[in-house]
């Protein structure tokens, strides 16, 4: 997922997707341990697109303390 995509979303969109990604590497972690990852290309997509999501999330909560102020 892309950060454009991302910025789309509303806040709990994201939030939704962020838990349903974060469950998805678990997954794919445990198949590591157990020797049946197919695509271990996949860990790291989805590690960025979590780091996206974080991203994104902190520099809406900051724009809104700042409007706050």
């Amino acid at each position: 997922m892309k950060v454009n995509e991302i910025r789309e979303l509303s806040t709990e969109e994201i939030n939704d997707k962020l838990v349903e990604t974060k469950q998805e590497l678990f997954n794919l972690r445990f198949q590591q341990a157990t020797g049946n990852l197919e695509k271990p290309s996949r860990l790291r997509e989805l590690r960025h697109t979590v780091a996206r999501m974080k991203t994104v999330l902190k520099e809406r909560e900051e724009a809104n303390e700042s409007v706050a102020k």
